[in-house]
């Protein structure tokens, strides 16, 4: 059997930090995915998905710290759907992607963001970053 999701998009708010009862990091957040498609009319129209994300260990913090609300980011790992009791006594249920890898596709407002791997963190390794070359250097 196979449950991997590679998901991009922006994040809708900062990611929020906790720890567990024995000192476990985790962090969580929610990604926004626009999709365009034409409707019965023929129309242009744009649906938006929302889906929680969880990020467990060394991985949490360096998404609590690096990563803030808009920040484009891509993310892998597994569906999992859980349930619980609210406070009113009702059950929910909950379906989120827990995270192994998150990647910073932006360079948000710290350009030294790092890229973060699983439980590694390579600092000051950023995507996309701009080279300055001689036009006259490229040979064709």
């Amino acid at each position: 059997m196979l449950n991997r999701v590679i998901l991009i998009g922006r994040l809708t708010r900062d990611p929020e930090l906790r720890y567990t009862p024995n000192g476990m990091q985790v962090a969580s957040f929610a990604l926004a995915m626009n999709r365009q498609y034409t409707n019965r009319q023929g129309e242009k129209a744009d649906e938006t998905t929302f889906i929680d994300i969880v990020v467990w260990q060394k991985l949490a913090e360096t998404c609590a710290n690096y990563l803030g609300k808009g920040r484009l980011v891509a993310v892998e790992g597994r569906l999992q759907s859980r349930s619980y009791e609210d406070k009113q006594g009702t059950r929910r249920k909950v379906v989120e992607v827990v995270a192994s890898d998150v990647r910073f596709l932006d360079s948000g407002k710290d350009a030294r963001g790092p890229v973060a791997d699983g439980n590694k963190t390579a600092e000051g390794e950023h995507f996309a970053s701009e080279i300055s070359f001689n036009e006259e250097d490229i040979p064709f």
